[in-house]
């Protein structure tokens, strides 16, 4: 939220506050504007740290970069997924999600027609 913050408006406010404060206390305001600045950077590496430190490895892993939603374009990714061939689950997959085998019915001798009946 900028609250209708532009930069002009912050230049202004700033010469505003140079008149106010005058040329006599003015490097003492602008020490006192470095030690919060300082301060800052200081907390906020700190909180890096402590985040890092706290969600452990697969944290520092990520690639925040390959996460962003602006890289996604849904066309490409329609495309791959159509391009992509799908993989056929193994014996082994079936049988670790506890899919019960499809038991395949002899069709030799019948004539299978497209009403789903079989004629012999």
């Amino acid at each position: 939220m900028t609250f209708g913050l532009t930069f002009e408006k912050l230049i202004l406010i700033g010469f505003i506050a140079v008149m106010i404060i005058g040329p006599a206390r003015l490097p003492v305001y602008a020490a006192g504007l470095r030690r919060v600045v300082d301060r800052a950077k200081v907390f906020a590496r700190s909180a890096e740290g402590r985040i890092r430190e706290e969600l452990g490895p697969e944290f520092t892993d990520t690639d925040w970069r390959q996460l962003d939603p602006r890289r996604f374009d849904p066309r490409r990714i329609v495309r791959e997924a159509l391009i992509a061939e799908p993989e056929a689950p193994t014996a082994a997959e079936d049988r670790d999600r506890g899919a019960a085998p499809v038991p395949v019915e002899p069709t030799a001798g019948r004539r299978v027609t497209g009403e789903g009946d079989a004629r012999a």
